[in-house]
């Protein structure tokens, strides 16, 4: 989303409805037509950002992949927003204050429910055996705490791409750092083109 990027580059509270409407070569009562104040684009970035992260959750867990693709796919989905959608997580965890309380409300309510769908992924993988017995509260804090912020310090241009970096963090994840003795397995192959699916708090309560 444009009012995204351009949040990010001159601040949130430095740009103005007439930038915005600039920047979209729109005249600024045509912008208002479309967005009543600048809270409801930011309303509409935050939206954009974690509806479709419910969606493509659920429908993981309904076409019955295992737990650690799930994950996987979860982490990806964080790191692809940051080279796909520029702007879109700093909006989404530094201001989420600028919200009016039913839109915050309706927020929070938007991430307890994808906090939840997590931790149920979790519960699955120690049921399969796929993760050995875990709070699954507290570890999908724990993986929240390893993707949220990544919008500080990932580079899109770095020397790993959104996927190979989900993938690193991923396995960091499921494994951690102690060295077992034994070789390391891949990561579970990414999910298929052919169905592309739908399009992340203070910290997630």
């Amino acid at each position: 989303m444009l009012a995204a990027s351009l949040f990010e580059a001159e601040g949130y509270h430095q740009t103005s409805m007439e930038r915005l409407a600039e920047r979209a070569g729109l005249a600024k009562p045509s912008l208002y037509h479309y967005f009543k104040s600048k809270e409801e684009i930011l309303f509409e970035i935050h939206l954009s950002f974690i509806q479709p992260l419910i969606q493509r959750q659920i429908r993981r867990m309904e076409l019955g992949l295992r737990p650690s693709q799930v994950l996987l796919e979860a982490v990806v989905d964080h790191m692809e927003v940051l080279a796909e959608k520029p702007g879109t997580l700093r909006m989404f965890f530094e201001h989420h204050r600028e919200l009016g309380p039913d839109r915050r409300a309706q927020m929070r309510e938007n991430r307890i429910r994808y906090r939840r769908l997590i931790e149920d992924t979790i519960t699955a993988g120690v049921a399969a055996g796929e993760l050995r017995p875990v709070d699954p509260r507290l570890t999908a804090f724990a993986l929240f705490g390893m993707v949220n912020w990544a919008y500080k310090w990932f580079h899109v241009n770095g020397e790993l791409s959104p996927r190979e970096t989900a993938y690193f963090l991923w396995d960091l994840f499921m494994r951690g750092v102690q060295h077992d003795g034994t070789e390391a397995a891949g990561p579970p192959p990414p999910l298929p083109s052919s169905e592309p699916l739908p399009e992340l708090s203070e910290q997630w309560p």
